[in-house]
């Protein structure tokens, strides 16, 4: 990735050059790409679009009232930006113990910055479930869910940290990141910084988040009541007396900004760009992340884009529309961040209103994607790609030649990738029972048979992955690490592999050690990181 000035059109814009099929591979602000994600990220925490632009906005204007250079005032920019990114990497645990995670993660703000108390924990365990299964629920939080629960938080920033290293955004970001939800008064997460110590950006990042809540809510007077309540214990007193002294005129205007256009166009200091394999892998790194939402969906969006794209090569299409169908494989996921895990992972049939909210998913990738002049080629193929020919498919019922050729593809290859995968009401299924219910799919008249033959001619080629254990790991311990990744217990891995529950236990403390990571979340990425999910690749038109 290159860090250097963007050219002059470009930052008056606020936009980088668009990424079409003549010229894919023009430099993209590396902005619009976390700003793309960050409207993904608020909708994980039931806060309207747009809420982690303006915190980014508000963060600025405290950074420049404290007297920040340009430098600090973008590592402050990117730390706003992020600072809520890792929060959707365990949503399966929160859904597991509490239902809604996305209705979990709004009251966030109405903790009043404090630590979740055990005894309100308890009694949202299981919400929305029958009494039985909430008495079982808070038996087995009693007795272990709690210590998985316990390091959440600062699971959080550390993976949130991570994809600022993949993102290749200085130290000083990553380190930012890493503290942003430590507080003022030592009693934050992971509670090993306070006061100072504490990277001034993020105590700016972390101020500017509770404030534009309150600012949306309730106006000045409950950002004015925000900072007298928190000043000297979660928040610094220094931006705290800032807000109190001078908070009408920092705020002001915020509400008639379009908010899109002043984050990106604003960016302070050097504006990085990424173009070609760069933003491939940029790409690549914010879908593994979106994919870590739920375990089982690791690798899928990887997995997907490869066989797409392979697909579009062997149908004939050009290269730049190879690499933009790639891309589009990428990024046709990201809808998922704002689908509760309750829904995601659910083992039984969906309700009416819990099928609605799936059919989000197309409609809530464009509304990110399309912001972004760069990324709106990209966001018409990826917003199709749950339609069908017959007009039964979503968001828009779309029929027949309105659905794009590269739209068709990535439809078939997101389908088969996904029957390929396990899901939580079965398992996964083979590479003939895909091809099958693919074939099926065409003469029911949902699937183009052109884009079927093109995607199963693609995945003919399939080979296993063989890795010798990256870390140092065994083939065996790389086999429960899959598993671990998937959220499987350590029951249930040693059901799957036929050894004792004992010998996962151990398998997993050496895996956590060898690899650096105390989470599935954590897991999850590693393994995706190394090749290690899916379990199986698609080899290239050289390759095959």
């Amino acid at each position: 990735m290159r860090w250097h000035e963007a050219p002059a059109s470009l930052l008056e814009s606020g936009y980088a050059a668009v990424v079409d099929d003549s010229n894919a591979d023009a430099p993209v602000r590396l902005a619009e790409l976390v700003a793309t994600l960050s409207l993904g990220i608020d909708l994980g925490f039931g806060q309207p679009m747009e809420h982690t632009l303006r915190q980014c906005l508000i963060a600025l204007r405290l950074a420049e009232r404290s007297g920040l250079g340009p430098e600090q005032r973008s590592v402050a920019y990117y730390t706003a930006l992020l600072i809520s990114v890792g929060c959707h990497t365990d949503a399966h645990e929160q859904a597991k113990w509490f239902g809604d995670d996305l209705a979990m993660k709004s009251a966030k703000f109405a903790w009043n910055g404090d630590k979740p108390n055990p005894a309100r924990m308890l009694m949202a365990l299981g919400a929305g479930q029958p009494p039985l299964h909430r008495f079982r629920l808070g038996l087995e939080f009693v007795l272990s869910g709690h210590r998985e629960l316990s390091g959440m938080v600062s699971h959080h920033a550390a993976v949130g940290r991570m994809l600022a290293e993949q993102l290749a955004l200085p130290e000083d970001v990553q380190r930012a990141i890493g503290a942003s939800y430590e507080r003022w008064d030592g009693c934050g997460w992971p509670g090993a910084l306070a006061g100072q110590a504490i990277p001034l950006p993020a105590r700016l990042a972390q101020t500017a988040e509770f404030v534009e809540v309150a600012h949306r809510l309730g106006g000045i007077e409950a950002v004015e009541k925000l900072a007298r309540e928190r000043r000297g214990n979660q928040f610094d007193p220094t931006l705290c007396d800032l807000l109190l002294s001078d908070g009408r005129a920092l705020l002001g205007g915020l509400d008639e900004l379009a908010a899109w256009d002043a984050v990106v166009g604003g960016e302070p200091g050097l504006a990085p760009l990424v173009s070609g394999a760069e933003l491939d892998a940029a790409l690549t790194a914010i879908a593994n992340f979106v994919d870590l939402k739920s375990p089982y969906f690791l690798g899928h969006a990887q997995a997907v884009s490869a066989l797409a794209a392979e697909a579009a090569a062997r149908s004939g299409m050009s290269e730049a529309e190879v690499r933009l169908l790639r891309r589009a494989g990428l990024v046709h996921g990201l809808g998922r961040l704002g689908v509760s895990n309750a829904i995601l992972d659910k083992r039984g049939p969906l309700g009416a209103g819990e099928w609605e909210r799936v059919r989000l998913q197309p409609y809530l990738t464009e509304r990110m994607l399309r912001q972004s002049q760069a990324l709106a080629p990209v966001a018409r193929i990826a917003v199709q790609h749950r339609e069908r020919l017959d007009g039964s498919g979503y968001p828009h019922g779309l029929i027949g030649s309105r659905i794009s050729r590269e739209a068709r593809l990535l439809g078939v290859a997101d389908a088969y990738q996904a029957l390929r995968e396990p899901r939580p009401q079965r398992a996964a299924h083979s590479a003939q029972q895909a091809a099958t219910e693919l074939r099926a799919e065409v003469k029911a008249g949902r699937f183009d048979a052109d884009a079927v033959e093109a995607v199963l001619g693609a995945a003919g080629h399939r080979v296993a992955l063989r890795r010798e254990g990256p870390a140092g790991g065994t083939l065996r311990e790389v086999e429960v690490l899959r598993l671990l990744a998937r959220g499987l217990s350590n029951r249930d891995i040693a059901q799957r592999l036929f050894i004792a529950p004992k010998t996962v236990s151990n398998h997993v403390e050496h895996i956590y050690t060898k690899i650096d990571a105390t989470s599935r979340a954590a897991a999850g990425l590693f393994a995706m990181h190394h090749g290690l999910l899916p379990e199986e690749a698609f080899p290239t038109r050289d390759s095959a």
